[in-house]
């Protein structure tokens, strides 16, 4: 009676789920050597003809409207290219963005809220928010619709982070002023090779620049405004900072109280705009309810105490590490880097590129980077060591390590991941005399097992596209 039922209690799955998944490893043999990933796989197109680039291009032609943008070729790039078999000029730079570092890190950048919460939106989902948007409208228009995604998804891969005041604390550092738009276009994505179009489209997507050089890129300029006003609504009634009975009464006539009737408004009247005169706009008064929209989101939301607190303390971090890194260039580069790509300290390269490096930080490196600059300066001082940069011949960053005395672990991880020629006390203690050369690398923990441990990666990799190291 006492007997336990073993058929009756819980079995871990992960076993069996485990080994379910393995067996799918190669997938599944066909008589004519092809693999498919189902066992009773039956998909197909029904037909063998592949559909060439240049059939595609040929069809696009006939389809899209007058005006529209044809996707030719390679497309016009910087740097000439070969156009690709299957996909054109514009899906390709679409997926070069796509798959780009830049594009990656807009999810830890601020949209509205910093350190957003789970629901909250991000710089990426404002991107994919903004191309679900354009796409709809360009779609109704007979538009190029990859190239309105691709500079959808693009359009902010400029920023930095923290939101908008980015640009104010970077702006004193850069000629003519820190402008996401023109830094996306012409420094953080140069390394992509994007077309012209879909880089104009980037550089002019905000509306106190010029008009854009394409329909496309007009059309992503409205979706832009439309996409953040409505979504920063949303997530500051979700906050408690506002509520939908506070929206002027216009909007609440134009276009309802909730996102879903507000996108459905305004890009319903984009394309009715475009019916009525085959321009680029929005019909008088939805675009009045949208400037309506916006101001009210100015007043209440961006402009409110806790957002101005909250941009006080970006502008001063974020110019805290751009002073720090024009006076250390080597600590935004890997011990993998020539020493020939390291610009002189405080030199106009050293700002440049510590505009970038910062420039693509997410919040949360940016705020941790702070921290350990800080804690940097404060623990050498207090420790009494004196360590002068070298460049060293031997294509990585050295640093001349002069006068130490005996180091704790604690201020050793402090300083950075060290690994000394010298010797190591019984204790755990570094010695090291003046002959003692060390690599020196921010942001990485040492791996010495007398010392505290950590994050391991090179940090500084993660933003080399920014640097075009």
């Amino acid at each position: 009676m006492n007997e336990v039922n073993k058929s009756a209690q819980p079995q871990d799955p992960s076993g069996s789920r485990a080994q379910s998944w393995a067996s799918t490893m190669h997938g599944f043999n066909s008589p004519d050597g092809i693999i498919f990933a189902h066992a009773d796989s039956w998909a197909g197109a029904g037909s063998t003809n592949i559909v060439s680039r240049a059939e595609r291009e040929a069809r696009e032609d006939a389809q899209l409207a007058p005006l529209a943008t044809r996707a030719l070729g390679a497309g016009n790039r910087a740097i000439v290219e070969q156009a690709d078999d299957y996909r054109t000029c514009f899906e390709r730079d679409r997926d070069r963005i796509l798959h780009a570092s830049a594009f990656r890190r807009l999810a830890g950048k601020t949209q509205v809220f910093v350190f957003p919460q789970d629901h909250q939106r991000t710089r990426l989902t404002h991107a994919l928010e903004v191309a679900q948007v354009a796409v709809a409208v360009s779609r109704a228009l007979g538009l190029n619709t990859m190239l309105t995604e691709a500079i959808a998804l693009g359009h902010d891969c400029g920023h930095g982070p923290g939101g908008h005041a980015s640009e104010d604390a970077l702006s004193p550092f850069v000629a003519h002023g820190f402008d996401h738009a023109l830094w996306g276009a012409d420094v953080t994505l140069v390394p992509l090779n994007l077309c012209v179009e879909t880089l104009d489209g980037i550089r002019n997507h905000s509306w106190s620049r010029p008009a854009p050089m394409t329909p496309e890129g007009e059309v992503v300029s409205w979706a832009d405004r439309i996409a953040y006003v409505c979504h920063d609504f949303e997530d500051a009634v979700a906050a408690g900072i506002v509520s939908p009975q506070q929206l002027p009464e216009i909007v609440a006539t134009q276009c309802g109280f909730t996102r879903s009737s507000q996108l459905r408004a305004f890009i319903t009247s984009m394309i009715r705009a475009s019916a009525q005169s085959g321009r680029i706009g929005m019909e008088s008064l939805p675009a009045e309810a949208l400037a309506e929209f916006r101001r009210f989101n100015y007043d209440n939301i961006y402009m409110r105490d806790a957002s101005r607190n909250q941009a006080k303390a970006v502008i001063d971090l974020l110019r805290a590490l751009v002073e720090h890194y024009r006076a250390r260039p080597q600590d935004m580069f890997t011990e993998l880097s020539p020493t020939s790509n390291i610009p002189m300290a405080n030199s106009d390269e050293a700002l440049h590129d510590a505009v970038a490096y910062v420039g693509g930080m997410t919040d949360r490196f940016a705020c941790q980077t702070r921290r350990d600059t800080s804690r940097l300066g404060r623990r050498a001082t207090t420790a009494g060591n004196r360590y002068e940069l070298a460049h060293a011949s031997q294509q990585r960053l050295r640093v001349q390590l002069v006068g130490w005395k005996n180091v704790d672990d604690a201020t050793t991880a402090t300083l950075a991941e060290l690994y000394a020629a010298g010797s190591k006390s019984e204790q755990g203690v570094v010695f090291a005399d003046a002959n003692v050369v060390a690599r020196m690398h921010l942001g990485a923990a040492l791996t010495n097992e007398n010392c505290s441990g950590g994050d391991d990666r090179s940090v500084k990799y993660l933003y080399s596209e920014s640097l075009r190291v």
